[in-house]
């Protein structure tokens, strides 16, 4: 198996992936929490069990809404009508 270790991710080549398939890949997620694809030598994809993926995105989901408060308590919002938001959206793009 043409696996070279990175700090703590383990790294399987798209060739490697190509003959032995999806095997590869839950073979180095039984050891680790993610596996690094390479393509031509070069870090490309990165695969984790969907149980971390959903921890990562709840992670994300609870930064957005404490930044979302931080922004609100700040003062760093606008009130306006639909119309208005619209119009304003819009001219930014």
């Amino acid at each position: 198996m043409a696996v070279a270790a990175t700090t703590t991710v383990t790294t399987v080549t798209a060739n490697e992936l190509k003959t032995r398939g999806i095997s590869a890949v839950e073979e180095t997620l039984q050891h680790n929490d993610e596996a690094l694809i390479s393509v031509r030598g070069k870090p490309r994809y990165v695969v984790m069990n969907i149980e971390k993926y959903n921890y990562l995105r709840e992670l994300e989901l609870a930064a957005a809404i404490a930044e979302t408060k931080a922004d609100y308590k700040a003062g760093r919002y606008t009130q306006e009508s639909v119309a208005k938001h619209v119009k304003r959206v819009s001219d930014d793009v």
